[in-house]
């Protein structure tokens, strides 16, 4: 029995439909994803996703010669299976499949389709990977590793210590400005996706880092001012702008998503068991020490800044292995052995 996929293609075939010039697409997904970047105020990451998902799609729909009016559940079908048959996973395909619901929803509301064909496509399951963190004596060798006697030293624990201790995504981390970070408050504001912006609470390592690294940034930049003005009297440097990037390269130009990844790479690379990390790996080490520490789910979804807390959620898994580990250590009967020594008949 042919599946989804070649009745679609025996049904284009019957039809005759032509391949080419058959709709604006190119018109239509370009002001699909202008309404998304005005409306829901998504980052250029997350557009550019958009776009690749919808070009495939695209490209799936001239080959097939189908236009925008007559898109329908068989042919979402084989374009999901075209997907699976590609190798892409249950959880890509399902990204691919929000994108283009998003497409059709527009064509239903512009009148283009009389109905929603994806109302009732679903996907089958998925494990959820779980992410993989550290533990707190492995962050704790991780930003002890890093020499700080210079001033780019001082900034990578900086980054570092604000990285794990505000559980910020790097696109965060590396477009914080001076007025972003209230010393006196100990808080940060975090401009995170789609512009939302949240206050995250800084603590007192990461923010001792973060003074240190200013510190040592305004003294080089003082003294090589003065070393240029060769004794002009000219000893103090231009003050620095509050919207100033927090942290920048040796060439004083903000850091850059690469250019933190080679750096936590590369102090992770002493230590053969981290070299697997991630910069993202900070903050699922944020998210999961927190809620193992006791804190509250809705308090780490709003530092995080996840919409939804179902995507907070996923740590919670971690922290319930970590109090399993705690009960089978230290209560005398949570182990089998203990059941086994215990003689009913005693």
């Amino acid at each position: 029995m042919p599946n989804a996929r070649d009745r679609f293609e025996m049904r284009s075939t019957a039809e005759n439909r032509p391949l080419a010039g058959v709709s604006p697409w190119d018109a239509l997904i370009d002001d699909h994803l202008a309404r998304l970047a005005v409306e829901r105020g998504l980052s250029t990451n997350s557009l550019g996703a958009y776009a690749a998902d919808l070009a495939g799609f695209q490209d799936f729909c001239h080959h097939a010669g189908i236009s925008p009016d007559a898109i329908d559940a068989l042919a979402l079908t084989a374009y999901l299976e075209q997907l699976a048959v590609r190798g892409l996973k249950v959880a890509s395909q399902r990204r691919h499949l929000a994108a283009v619901r998003g497409l059709i929803r527009e064509l239903v509301a512009a009148g283009t389709l009389e109905r929603d064909p994806a109302e009732k496509l679903t996907l089958g399951s998925y494990s959820r990977r779980l992410p993989r963190t550290l533990g707190r004596s492995d962050i704790e060798a991780l930003i002890e590793a890093i020499d700080i006697s210079t001033v780019r030293g001082l900034r990578d624990r900086a980054m570092l210590e604000v990285a794990y201790g505000c559980g910020l995504r790097v696109s965060e981390l590396i477009s914080l400005r001076f007025h972003q970070v209230d010393v006196e408050a100990e808080v940060v504001m975090v401009v995170g996706k789609g512009g939302k912006e949240r206050l995250v609470p800084i603590g007192a390592a990461a923010l001792s880092a973060l003074k240190a690294y200013l510190t040592a940034r305004q003294n080089a930049a003082v003294a090589k001012t003065a070393a240029d003005d060769r004794g002009s009297g000219k000893s103090e440097v231009a003050a620095v702008r509050s919207n100033s990037a927090l942290f920048v390269s040796r060439l004083g130009r903000p850091m850059t998503r690469q250019g933190f990844f080679k750096t936590l790479k590369g102090w992770a690379a002493r230590d053969p068991r981290l070299a697997w990390i991630s910069p993202h790996t900070l903050r699922h080490c944020f998210a999961t020490h927190l809620l193992e520490g006791g804190a509250d789910l809705r308090a780490v979804q709003e530092m995080l800044g996840h919409q939804d807390i179902s995507t907070t959620q996923i740590y919670t898994h971690l922290s319930r292995a970590h109090l399993r580990r705690i009960h089978r250590t230290f209560h005398p009967r949570a182990t089998r052995a203990a059941t086994a020594r215990h003689d009913p008949d005693d």
